[in-house]
């Protein structure tokens, strides 16, 4: 049997089989992008902690996942049969057709977005919530862009299945291009030729969506961006606009005779059987700085993360500046909670920027969803950034920073919202040596301005330096409440001592001066 090729060629000038393309593309896109909206729906409905909300989106995907998409179609388009107000659109063979496929692309991508949103790191959120940034604000801009990036690629390959399942709605008598087919060779029995056409087709439709998404794929790809640092006449002329340097943190003498910034009050905390923190008393003056050593495992970080309520409490009471904040059993998103969030900055040990926004993004996410001006916030981000020592690398995004440049953004991010407390989550442990200075001077240079801090660090040199007190915490309480100055002369028990390198066998601790680890700082 011969291949009549110029029959073949002659079916790329029927018109009927381009009026067919368009509805192909038609019925294939809008079947991906409401599917693609819904599945986002069901997932995010399915990652829900309330049972209520999750058994029925489970359910849904399990159901339609299982169903041939050709029932599906069949039994849309007799569904006026059942439901007589339905038949005005689903009579209609390019409805039913769409709506059964939205029905099934639905459930399939829902666990594409699921994959997605569970790949975004918990320290984005946890961000998110030390910023004061709600639920909703959450998910538009930091967990959606992050979870899309991640999904895309199978996204995209989704879009070729839908385009090739539109054939099965052939069987309904839409007018797409297996139908056109199908219509030729029964008139002229010439079947390879005409369905050699109709794959011809699907492979050009499938050819110039493939392009677009690849290009829509190399255009979110954070590590094709190549980064900008500005030249030395552009800081100049930056340096210039601003005119002005950032506001000073409060000194502690505007504060005296008020509440202590932070009082927390028996504060208990245990996963499942195991408890963490058993009983914590603290109160903090505002303008002292406070260190938070111990072994690992004593509950130095979950201390602190209770405080801005990243960790619930059991019992207790926590008191910011007077006022009553969290108690045991509060929700965390309750509204005296979210405004104390606001109130209270902190940096993580792993630094958890926010990768798909530039330097200058991330520092201004924060006011501006608060409602702050976007010039206003700018400004004032910039001049954060200067203060850091990273005005040159505004525009870069965090992954093409160091890590020690990448915590020192985080530190200039929280400080945006002007927080009256800073707490710091080991601001040094995940960074190479040589890194560490560069971090401990930009908050070495908060202390002299007089913010109100809580470090939980490693750093023994730096807390003695550094510190109004220094707090050493084992087994879930506080053994120790000292002075470095108490510290280094012996007051505060062996232990201690121990723990900070201070033994009798290192060459005469009590001649170790907090000027001169200052200096080491420095």
């Amino acid at each position: 049997m011969q291949f009549e090729w110029s029959y073949f060629f002659s079916l790329f000038s029927v018109a009927d089989f381009w009026e067919s393309c368009i509805t192909v593309i038609e019925l294939s896109a809008l079947g991906w992008f409401i599917g693609m909206l819904l599945g986002f729906l069901l997932a995010s409905a399915k990652l829900s902690t309330a049972r209520w909300i999750s058994v029925p989106a489970s359910i849904y995907i399990w159901f339609f996942r299982s169903v041939p998409l050709l029932v599906l179609v069949v039994f849309t388009y007799n569904l006026p049969q059942m439901f007589p107000v339905t038949r005005d659109v689903l009579s209609n063979p390019f409805y039913s057709g769409l709506l059964a496929l939205v029905v099934t692309e639905a459930a399939y991508m829902a666990e594409i977005h699921r994959g997605g949103l569970i790949s975004v790191a918990k320290g984005q959120k946890e961000a998110g919530r030390a910023l004061g940034v709600g639920l909703i604000g959450m998910q538009r801009l930091i967990v959606i862009p992050q979870a899309f990036r991640i999904s895309l690629p199978t996204l995209v390959n989704e879009y070729i299945t839908v385009v090739k399942l539109t054939s099965l709605v052939s069987v309904i008598s839409l007018t797409e291009l297996l139908t056109v087919g199908q219509r030729l060779y029964a008139q002229n029995f010439l079947v390879m030729e005409t369905l050699s056409a109709v794959a011809v087709y699907y492979v050009m439709i499938v050819t110039v969506f493939g392009w677009l998404f690849h290009w829509l794929e190399q255009h979110l790809e954070l590590s094709n961006r190549k980064p900008q640092t500005l030249d030395d006449a552009a800081l100049v002329d930056l340096r210039t606009r601003l005119g002005s340097q950032p506001a000073q943190a409060p000194q502690p003498s505007a504060r005296a005779g008020l509440a202590p910034a932070l009082q927390l009050v028996n504060i208990q905390k245990r996963y499942g059987q195991h408890e963490v923190l058993k009983g914590i008393d603290l109160k903090v003056e505002a303008g002292q700085v406070i260190s938070i050593i111990g072994p690992s495992g004593s509950g130095k970080t979950t201390l602190i993360r209770t405080v801005n309520s990243l960790e619930t409490i059991d019992q207790g009471e926590i008191i910011l500046f007077g006022e009553g904040y969290i108690h045991s059993g509060d929700n965390p998103n309750a509204p005296q909670i979210r405004r104390g969030v606001q109130r209270i900055g902190m940096v993580f040990q792993n630094f958890n920027l926010f990768p798909h926004r530039t330097i200058l993004d991330n520092v201004t996410l924060a006011p501006r969803y608060h409602g702050r001006d976007r010039v206003v916030s700018e400004q004032r981000a910039y001049a954060l950034l200067d203060k850091v020592g990273l005005l040159a690398h505004a525009h870069k995004y965090p992954h093409q920073l160091s890590g020690g440049q990448q915590q020192r953004v985080a530190i200039a991010r929280a400080l945006a919202m002007d927080p009256q407390i800073m707490l710091f989550d080991e601001p040094t442990s995940a960074l190479d040596p040589e890194l560490v200075g560069d971090v401990l001077k930009v908050i070495a240079d908060l202390a002299k301005e007089g913010m109100t801090m809580l470090i939980v660090s490693h750093e023994m040199d730096f807390a003695l330096s550094i510190s109004d007190r220094v707090i050493f915490m084992e087994n879930g309480i506080v053994q120790n409440d000292a002075a470095p100055h108490a510290i280094l002369a012996d007051q505060c028990g062996e232990r201690v001592r121990k723990f900070m390198g201070l033994d009798s066998h290192s060459p005469s601790p009590h001649n170790v001066s907090k000027s001169r680890l200052a200096g080491e700082v420095g």
